[in-house]
C-alpha cells in the first residue's frame, strides 16, 4: 500500500487575506503535523480563467508562498512547490484525457456554475472544460490518499476516484500479471515467501481479515521490493488487478468562512478583506470604520447583534464572556459600536502579529523563498516521475 499523503493547491491570486487563513491555511498547518503533505501553487489553473492576462501570475505566486509561510506552513514538514515546475502533471493530464468520457467533464457541477458567475470571461475553451481533469492529475500523480476540501468540492474528488478506478480497470490487466507476481514473491526470500503464500490462501479461501492485515504489514516492511512489485503482490494477495493510481478520499474541512468587513464572504473583489500581513494602522482603521447595525443611529439606540457584521467577527474571534458582553451591551445600548469593535480589533492584530514576524525574513531575503520552492519542486518531481514510470509502462509507452 502507498503511504497516506495529503495534496492540496491554490491558484496564485496574490497576497492572501484572513478569509484564506480561516478557510484553508489554518487546516493545512494542522495537517502537516499529522500526515505527509504536499502544497502547490496552481499556476496552470490560473490560466484557465485568466489566460489573456498572465502578467500577474509570477508576482502573485511569490506573494502567496510568503503568506503560506507566514501562516505557519513549515517547509521542514510540508513539500511546497509550483505546479508548472513539475511537467509530469501535464503528461498525466494528457494521458488521462485519452480515457476520460467527455460527459464526465460536462457534468461537473462547478462547470456550469462558473460559466454563469464569470460570464464576462471567455470560458469556451478546453482549458476550462478540462480543469477538473488537470486537478485530478495534480492529485493522482502523487498517489495521494486525502484531499482537504469543503462540501462544494466533493464532486471533484468523486471524479478523481472514478478516473483512478477507470484507469486501473483498463490498465491494471497487466500482461503476464500472475507470472510477474510470482517472480516478485521470490524476492521476499524463502521464509517470507512461504508466509505470504499461507496468508494469501487463508484470505482467499476463508476471507480472513487478520491474514490480509498480516500480509500487508509484511509487504510494507519488505525493503528489497520496488513499489511496482509491492503493488503487484498486494493485487495478487487479494486476487485483484494491479493498483496503479490511488483513489483519494475527500478530507472534509470544518466550515470556517470568515465574513468580510461588510458581512459578506471576505473577498478582495468585494473590497471587504483584511490582508494576512496588513499593517496594524490599516487594519485598525478598516475595522473602526466598518458598518454596524443600521438601527443604531445614535449611541443610545439599542441594536440587534445578528444584523451587525461586527457580531459575525465576534463569533470567530471572541470567547463566550466577551460575546455575552457584546450581545447584552448592543441590545441595551450599554456600549457603543466602537467599544464593541475593540476586542475584535485586538484579537485580529494578535493573530496577525506572528504572521508578520514569520514573513519578515522572506521579505528581507527573497532567495530563501526561492530555495524552499526549488527544493520542494525537486522532491515533488521525484514522486511524480515514479508514478509516471508506472503509468507509461502500463500504457505501452516505456520503450527500450
Amino acid at each position: 500500500m502507498y503511504p497516506d499523503r495529503v495534496v492540496s493547491g491554490m491558484r496564485p491570486t496574490g497576497v492572501m487575506h484572513l478569509g484564506h487563513f480561516h478557510g484553508a491555511l489554518k487546516n493545512w498547518v494542522k495537517l502537516q503535523s499529522e500526515h505527509e503533505c504536499l502544497f502547490f501553487v496552481a499556476d496552470w489553473h490560473a490560466l484557465t480563467t485568466h489566460y489573456d492576462d498572465p502578467s500577474i501570475i509570477e508576482k502573485s505566486t511569490w506573494d502567496m508562498v510568503i503568506d503560506w509561510l507566514a501562516a505557519g506552513i513549515d517547509p521542514a514538514q510540508s513539500t511546497l512547490f509550483i505546479q508548472s515546475k513539475v511537467p509530469e502533471h501535464a503528461e498525466l493530464h494528457l494521458l488521462l484525457s485519452m480515457t476520460t468520457p467527455l460527459g464526465w467533464l460536462e457534468r461537473v457541477p462547478t462547470y456550469k456554475d462558473q460559466q454563469e458567475k464569470l460570464a464576462d470571461r471567455d470560458l469556451a475553451t478546453y482549458g476550462f472544460l478540462g480543469y477538473p481533469l488537470l486537478q485530478a492529475a495534480d492529485v493522482l500523480i502523487y498517489r495521494a490518499s486525502m484531499v482537504p476540501v469543503g462540501e462544494d468540492q466533493v464532486p471533484h474528488i468523486e471524479m478523481m476516484r472514478e478516473l483512478a478506478r477507470r484507469f486501473n480497470h483498463i490498465y491494471g490487466k497487466e500482461k503476464d500479471f500472475e507470472e510477474k507476481a510470482k517472480e516478485a514473491v521470490k524476492k521476499l526470500g524463502g521464509k517470507r515467501a512461504r508466509l505470504y503464500a499461507e496468508l494469501r490462501t487463508e484470505f482467499q479461501e476463508k476471507g480472513s481479515a487478520d491474514a490480509i492485515e498480516q500480509a500487508r504489514a509484511m509487504l510494507d516492511e519488505a525493503q528489497n521490493l520496488s513499489m511496482i512489485d509491492r503493488e503487484r503482490l498486494f493485487g495478487y494477495l487479494e486476487g485483484s488487478r494491479k493498483l496503479i493510481l490511488v483513489e483519494p478520499r475527500a478530507l472534509l474541512t470544518e466550515a470556517s468562512r470568515l465574513p468580510g468587513l461588510d458581512g459578506q464572504k471576505m473577498s478582495k473583489s468585494y473590497g471587504n478583506s483584511i490582508g494576512l500581513r496588513e499593517d496594524r494602522e490599516s487594519v485598525t482603521k478598516k475595522m473602526r470604520t466598518m458598518p454596524t447595525d443600521p438601527a443604531r443611529v445614535r449611541r443610545t439606540d439599542p441594536g440587534e447583534p445578528e444584523r451587525c457584521p461586527v457580531w459575525q467577527l465576534h463569533k470567530v474571534y471572541s470567547d463566550e464572556p466577551t460575546r455575552q458582553w457584546a450581545s447584552t451591551g448592543c441590545r441595551s445600548a450599554g456600549i457603543g459600536c466602537l467599544e464593541c469593535k475593540q476586542p475584535v480589533i485586538d484579537a485580529v492584530l494578535k493573530e496577525q502579529e506572528p504572521m508578520r514576524e514569520r514573513a519578515q525574513q522572506y521579505l528581507d531575503d527573497p532567495t530563501l523563498v526561492r530555495a524552499i520552492i526549488a527544493d520542494g519542486c525537486e522532491k515533488a518531481r521525484r514522486m511524480a516521475q515514479e508514478t509516471m514510470r508506472d503509468v507509461r509502462e502500463v500504457m505501452g509507452l516505456s520503450y527500450n
